[in-house]
């Protein structure tokens, strides 16, 4: 008689949800006592959770110290790694369950800073009217992080600022433009320009964007001047290249976004230079009942 051997029970992942969040406590409190009064548990009960799954992993997560405790190089990787599960976990919960009655729920966005906010914020305005229940997340993201959360289903869509590579997803246009030039303070000598041609720029002190598409449109623009620039600092995030620029680190060059003081001067770049803008979602992705009726009410706005 042929013994039937019952199918072997699959090992389980020693990547808990539930113990991934004991040990993303830890490593952001740096303490396990904090930790536990944070999560409401014991602390030996945090300890041997941790102590099992640095068993079960086989490898050590923490170096541990006589008041705080600290991330070893393994421990910082799944750091990184627990951080995108949990809110993985977390947006597909909340997405299941929205996906009954009323269209309710989170659209998570991740969003260039561009002019084309002003379209994206309207088309907001005018979806929560019908769908009240509806929020929002909106994440300024340069385009690169972007399409990284987008691939690991982090946000539902991206406002990109182009040039942005959109073969891997599908999109709207905005048909919004962003107008490039030189934000400077009022003292600046190039404030008595009505634009800025790039031999205007000979031996100017520079804060560019930090994306290299867009560090390439610029060095290209400025043509044979390029090499007489100092590139001082990089950015991804206007407020902080402002700063930057109030404190004598040097010119930027980026978007016209009209916010604009008394004490700055933007100056437009001759030859014009503007960039366009998309909201993309990935292609074939499999989205909450919000997301996939936002898009919808994108693309029934779009010119026939």
């Amino acid at each position: 008689m042929t013994e039937i051997i019952p199918p072997a029970k699959p090992a389980k992942s020693p990547l808990d949800l539930h113990v991934l969040r004991y040990f993303l406590a830890v490593a952001e409190e740096r303490n396990i006592t904090w930790a536990a009064e944070l999560l409401q548990v014991s602390q030996p009960t945090l300890s041997r959770q941790l102590r099992k799954l640095e068993d079960d992993l086989g490898v050590p997560l923490f170096n541990r110290g006589a008041k705080t405790i600290d991330l070893t190089p393994e421990g910082h990787l799944l750091y990184e790694r627990a951080q995108t599960l949990i809110a993985l976990a977390d947006k597909t919960e909340r997405e299941l369950r929205d996906s009954q009655g009323n269209l309710t729920g989170n659209i998570a966005i991740g969003c260039a800073e561009s002019r084309s906010m002003t379209y994206l914020s309207r088309r907001i305005a005018a979806f929560r009217k019908l769908h009240p229940h509806i929020r929002f997340d909106i994440r300024t993201l340069t385009a690169d992080l972007t399409q990284e959360r987008l691939e690991q289903g982090l946000l539902d869509l991206g406002l990109m600022s182009e040039p942005v590579a959109v073969d891997r997803y599908d999109y709207v246009r905005t048909h919004v433009t962003d107008r490039w030039g030189i934000l400077m303070r009022n003292d600046d000598p190039l404030a008595q320009h009505t634009t800025i041609r790039p031999q205007d720029l000979e031996g100017a002190t520079m804060i560019l964007p930090y994306r290299a598409e867009v560090q390439r449109e610029v060095m290209n623009w400025l043509g044979d001047y390029a090499n007489s620039i100092t590139l001082a600092a990089t950015f991804n995030f206007g407020t902080n290249a402002v700063t930057m620029m109030r404190n004598g680190v040097g010119v930027v060059f980026g978007i016209d976004l009209a916010v604009i003081d008394d004490g700055l001067r933007f100056r437009p770049v001759s030859p014009r230079m503007e960039t366009g803008s998309v909201i993309a979602w990935k292609k074939g992705q499999s989205m909450s009942p919000a997301a996939a009726s936002f898009v919808e009410f994108l693309r029934a706005d779009e010119p026939a």
